[in-house]
């Protein structure tokens, strides 16, 4: 099947494949814009936002979970499977982004 002229508004995605809905995308992208925000807020240098960032995106596209819904039960499974694939650096820099995260935007402790 040929790929490149697919008209992505008919294509049928299977059901495994989540498609958010401008709701959810909302619910989404406002705890991203206050991560980012906050970030900011605290002097991070602009590689450490990046790098900050991007782990968030990867967390959240890897669960298919808003930011706002995420557990610390999320991220031990996503931990478990990060180690096994990555860096212990890259490692480090997603495990301080979740601290970041449930501290000063989610407000919540990490357990």
């Amino acid at each position: 099947m040929k790929t490149d002229n697919l008209n992505y508004d008919k294509y049928t995605f299977p059901k495994e494949v989540f498609i958010m809905n401008k709701a959810q995308q909302h619910r989404s992208d406002y705890p991203y814009e206050q991560h980012l925000t906050h970030l900011t807020l605290q002097g991070k240098r602009p590689a450490t936002i990046d790098a900050y960032s991007r782990a968030l995106r990867r967390i959240t596209h890897q669960l298919d979970k808003s930011p706002d819904t995420l557990t610390t039960d999320d991220l031990k499974r996503y931990f478990t499977q990060l180690i096994k694939t990555h860096s212990w650096s890259t490692v480090k820099i997603v495990r301080n982004n979740s601290l970041f995260l449930f501290k000063h935007v989610l407000q919540r402790d990490w357990r």
